[in-house]
C-alpha cells in the first residue's frame, strides 16, 4: 500500500517531502562543486593564460635583443646606459642604508649568537645560505621593484594610453626594440650591481657590529670563513638570480603597460598587477635555481 501510495504520488507529480529535500540536498551539493570549481578552476586557469601571455612576450624580447642589439646604436644604447643610471646609480643611497640595517641585524646578532653557544665557526655557512643565496638577490629586487618597476609600467602605459606607441609604431620604430630592450638590460644589470653592493654594505656593517661588541673576531677570520663557505655554485646562483630578477621585472612590467590599450584610469590597475605578478615571478625563479643549486 505504501510502495503503491509513493507510485501514485509519482504519477500525479506529487513531490513527497523527503524528494523536496533530496533535491534541495542535491542543488547544494552541486552550488559546492560550482564554487570549488569556480575558486579552483578558474584561478588556474587565468594563472596559466598569463604565464603563456609573458613567456611569449619574453621570448619576443628575447629574439629583439638577439637580432636588433647592434642596430641604432647611437639611439638605443644611451637608452640603456640610462636606464643603468636610473636604478642602479640612483638607488644606490637606498640599498647602502639597507645594507648596513641589514648588516647590523642579520650578521651581528647572528656572529653574536654563535659565539655564546661556542658555534663561532658556523658564521661563515651562515652568511652564505642566509645572505649571499636568499636575502640579498631578493631584497635588492623587491626594492628595485618598488622604485624603478612600478614607475615603468606607469610611464609605459601612459604612453600607451595616449597614443605614443601607436604614434612609434606609424613612424616604423619597433616598441620592443626602442622601449623594452633597453630597460630589460638594464634592469638586468643594475639589479646585479646592486646586489653586489648590498653585499659589501652588510658584510662591513656586520663587522663593525662585531667589532663594537668586542667579539673574538678577527677582520682576517671573519673574511675566511666567508671564503672558505663560499664555493663557485654560490657566485653561479647569485649571477643568474640577480640577473634573471632583474630581467624577469622589466619583461612583466612592460608587458603590463603596453599588451593591450589601456585608459589613463586603468593604469593603478595595471600596476598592482605588474607588483603581483613580479613577486611571484621572483618566488618561483628563487625555487627553481634552489632545485638547479641542488643538482650542481
Amino acid at each position: 500500500m505504501f510502495d503503491g501510495g509513493r507510485s501514485v504520488a509519482a504519477a500525479l507529480g506529487i513531490v513527497t517531502p523527503s524528494r523536496t529535500r533530496g533535491r534541495a540536498i542535491s542543488g547544494a551539493v552541486a552550488g559546492v562543486l560550482d564554487a570549488v570549481s569556480y575558486l579552483g578552476v578558474r584561478p588556474f586557469r587565468a594563472t596559466a593564460r598569463t604565464t603563456r601571455r609573458l613567456m611569449a612576450f619574453g621570448l619576443i624580447v628575447l629574439a629583439t635583443t638577439l637580432t636588433k642589439f647592434a642596430r641604432s646604436r647611437a639611439v638605443v644604447h644611451p637608452l640603456i646606459w640610462g636606464q643603468i643610471r636610473r636604478a642602479g646609480v640612483g638607488l644606490l643611497p637606498f640599498v647602502g642604508v639597507l645594507s648596513v640595517m641589514t648588516g647590523f641585524v642579520l650578521i651581528g646578532q647572528t656572529a653574536a649568537l654563535l659565539g655564546q653557544v661556542g658555534a663561532a665557526k658556523l658564521l661563515g655557512p651562515v652568511l652564505v645560505v642566509g645572505l649571499f643565496r636568499e636575502l640579498a638577490p631578493l631584497a635588492t629586487a623587491l626594492l628595485v621593484l618598488m622604485r624603478i618597476g612600478t614607475a615603468t609600467v606607469v610611464e609605459l602605459a601612459t604612453m600607451r594610453a595616449t597614443g605614443e606607441v601607436e604614434a612609434l609604431e606609424a613612424l616604423n620604430i619597433d616598441p620592443i626594440h626602442f622601449l623594452v630592450m633597453p630597460r630589460v638590460l638594464g634592469l638586468a644589470l643594475s639589479v646585479f650591481c646592486l646586489t653586489v653592493y648590498f653585499l659589501i654594505g652588510s658584510l662591513l656593517s656586520g663587522y663593525f657590529f662585531c667589532f663594537v661588541q668586542q667579539l673574538p673576531l678577527t677582520p682576517t677570520e671573519y673574511l675566511d670563513q666567508i671564503a672558505q663557505a663560499l664555493e663557485w655554485q654560490d657566485l653561479l646562483l647569485l649571477v643568474l638570480k640577480t640577473i634573471g630578477f632583474g630581467a624577469a621585472m622589466a619583461v612583466i612590467t612592460c608587458y603590463q603597460g603596453l599588451a593591450r590599450p589601456l585608459g589613463l584610469e586603468q593604469v593603478p590597475e595595471a600596476t598592482t598587477r605588474a607588483v603581483t605578478h613580479t613577486v611571484m615571478a621572483c618566488v618561483v625563479l628563487d625555487m627553481s635555481f634552489l632545485a638547479l643549486y641542488l643538482l650542481l
